[in-house]
């Protein structure tokens, strides 16, 4: 495979995932963090140090827009509920520090 087609399926591949989590708003960014480590927000720094390496300037706000499809706090306020004890201490449990 050439490089290009290699960039154009990754490319193809991270639109499908931001639309899947589009559609998958009731998945809270806990429950991402607890089952897989990361989740929106990492995605949107991902994004914005990619950007960083080409030369591109961009802000950590512009990188969440994009990945969340709106404005992050326009998002937390539509979507983003409080995390119960359960998903609080799942996220201690698999994010402490040795």
């Amino acid at each position: 495979m050439d490089k290009q087609t290699q960039i154009e399926l990754e490319a193809a591949a991270f639109r499908t995932l931001l639309a899947h989590l589009d559609k998958r708003k009731d998945v809270q960014n806990i429950d991402l963090m607890n089952l897989t480590g990361f989740c929106r927000n990492c995605l949107s720094k991902w994004y914005l140090a990619a950007a960083e390496e080409q030369g591109l300037e961009m802000n950590y706000d512009q990188a969440r827009e994009r990945v969340y499809g709106m404005p992050y706090d326009e998002w937390k306020v539509k979507y983003q509920q409080e995390a119960t004890p359960e998903q609080k201490a799942a996220f201690e449990k698999s994010h402490k520090h040795d």
